[in-house]
């Protein structure tokens, strides 16, 4: 307890002299008054020893009683062993680091992301050269970005992403679950590639369990139903366009994604081929196909219909051509028991005895034929355009095998006449064998 005490009246007069006083108020608590030169000023020191060290310490307070307090704050801290003067400075820079932390916290809170935004950064970032960049913009729009859309990609967590792909499983949308699954890791890992987060929450999903296995459909039609196809085909109710494309696909081996994009300048009638420009075409190569006679003939009904001077298959108000899909959506509309609403009612028109097949199917159909009909295999996968998996023959062997190729449409365009349009009654058929 302190012995004297500065009275409240004596404080008040405290007067600056020629010389700075020093004026103890008990408890080691001292009035200063700066000298007169010096200006004058009041402030209050409290002096202490510790650790065998005498100390001094300037005081916050600006008045009698609350310097009173904070001096018997200090004495309490010197019983309990501690240095006030030590602990002012831990106090201060505690005080800095918690605002730096505060800070950093708002800056991170204005920088955290939402999966909206982050789709949209990592679509303009690595999807903009994608052939599919539309239909996974359309997948993401429907099934992806409603659930998680909104959400901070912080706060993503395992059941957030098994929310979508059971939605989709829910649905029997089993395959497109797991293309979304695969393609929601490609986006998170972009996220963690920026530093945009620091764990990608589908890290620890097996994109098998959490959806369905790989398939490798091997669908072919048979030459039966091909020409149980020619029958069906004229009273299915499908448009005039739609019947030559899927005539042409079966005749051209094409992609139905190339075919869609066809413009009449890619096709030469006199020099009988059809021209796929690498901006079309799956894999980014160019692609040049020999149209045989029966190729031809549904190129020249597919002119005889056409309604646009640019686009093959345009789209309703003519400004580009078709949706990717638009073929195989009307085709798999004829295979279904399932009616739905702006769907043909013909949802049997092409069933065929060897099950549901798409457009694709006949791409790999022809492929099948050619094989039967002993045309070479990488002659096949030349017509096929598609890439040589071997490094060593990408590299060495560059032959176009152009005539081999030309050979092998026209070989295949006859055999589909003879079944298209011939007398089915002397028709020898080809073994069927299932696809490899």
């Amino acid at each position: 307890m302190a012995i004297s005490r500065i009275k409240p009246l004596t404080f008040k007069h405290l007067k600056p002299t020629e010389k700075e006083q020093l004026i103890p108020d008990g408890g080691n608590l001292y009035v200063r008054v700066r000298a007169a030169t010096d200006g004058g000023a009041v402030s209050f020191r409290f002096f202490y020893r510790f650790e065998g060290k005498q100390k001094w310490l300037t005081l916050k307070a600006d008045d009698l009683p609350s310097a009173r307090k904070e001096r018997d704050t200090y004495t309490q801290m010197l019983k309990e062993g501690l240095d006030p003067n030590l602990e002012i400075k831990l106090k201060d820079e505690r005080a800095k680091q918690q605002q730096l932390d505060e800070q950093a916290a708002i800056t991170k809170l204005k920088a955290r992301v939402t999966v909206n935004a982050l789709f949209i950064r990592w679509r303009d970032t690595d999807l903009t050269k994608r052939k599919d960049i539309k239909e996974i913009i359309r997948m993401f729009e429907k099934d992806v970005l409603p659930v998680l859309g909104l959400l901070f990609v912080e706060d993503v967590r395992k059941g957030h992403i098994t929310e979508v792909t059971d939605t989709l499983k829910q649905r029997d949308a089993v395959h497109t679950a797991r293309n979304i699954l695969k393609l929601m890791r490609q986006m998170f890992r972009f996220a963690v590639d920026r530093d945009i987060i620091e764990f990608d929450p589908t890290a620890n999903l097996s994109v098998t369990k959490t959806t369905t296995k790989p398939t490798e459909r091997d669908r072919t039609l048979s030459e039966i139903e091909i020409r149980a196809l020619a029958r069906q085909l004229p009273d299915a109710n499908l448009l005039k366009s739609t019947e030559c494309a899927i005539w042409i696909a079966l005749a051209t081996l094409c992609r139905i994604g190339e075919l869609s994009k066809a413009q009449w300048a890619d096709v030469d009638f006199e020099g009988k081929t059809w021209n796929i420009p690498e901006a079309n075409s799956k894999n980014g190569k160019a692609h040049t196909i020999y149209l045989s006679d029966f190729a031809l003939g549904q190129f020249k009904a597919l002119r005889h219909y056409a309604t646009h001077d640019v686009w093959l298959f345009p789209n309703r108000d003519g400004s580009s051509h078709v949706c990717d899909k638009s073929i195989t959506k009307q085709i798999d509309g004829r295979q279904t028991t399932a009616i739905f609403s702006n769907r043909s009612k013909d949802s049997q028109a092409l069933v065929l005895t060897g099950g549901k097949w798409t457009p694709h199917d006949l791409r790999r159909t022809g492929a099948t034929i050619m094989g039967k009909l002993k045309i070479l295999p990488d002659v096949i996968e030349k017509c096929l355009n598609h890439t040589e998996e071997n490094k060593v023959k990408r590299i060495y062997q560059r032959q176009e095998l152009k005539e081999e190729q030309a050979e092998a449409w026209c070989v295949l365009g006859d055999r589909l006449n003879l079944l298209v349009n011939m007398d089915n009654s002397n028709i020898v058929l080809l073994r069927t064998q299932k696809a490899s």
